[in-house]
């Protein structure tokens, strides 16, 4: 599946089939949410947090694609991550885009 974040696929045609999307909301346990509170004080990167966004990033768009797919489409076009907060220590991730099949 080629997902792309342009709006045009250089030499292909293609028609549109649809928005296509996949979210997930994730957490860290409370282990790691204190150890990031301490982090916080000292400066730097949390890198537990680092990790739980990349894992959610990875599984909305591995949904994003699982809905394309049903759709029969051969790319995502115009792909797009939304993030927000839900509360301390979760948050949500959305990957987006456009489904397509080449002419």
């Amino acid at each position: 599946m080629l997902i792309t974040t342009t709006e045009q696929i250089p030499g292909r045609e293609y028609e549109i089939l649809g928005i296509v999307k996949g979210a997930t909301i994730q957490s860290k346990h409370i282990g790691k949410d204190f150890g990031a509170g301490l982090k916080s004080i000292v400066g730097g990167e949390l890198t537990g947090y680092t990790e739980m966004m990349e894992e959610a990033r990875g599984i909305a768009e591995q949904r994003m694609v699982a809905e394309a797919n049903k759709m029969q489409a051969d790319a995502i076009v115009c792909a797009r991550f939304s993030t927000s907060a839900i509360m301390q220590g979760a948050a949500e991730v959305m990957a987006f885009g456009t489904a397509v099949i080449f002419k």
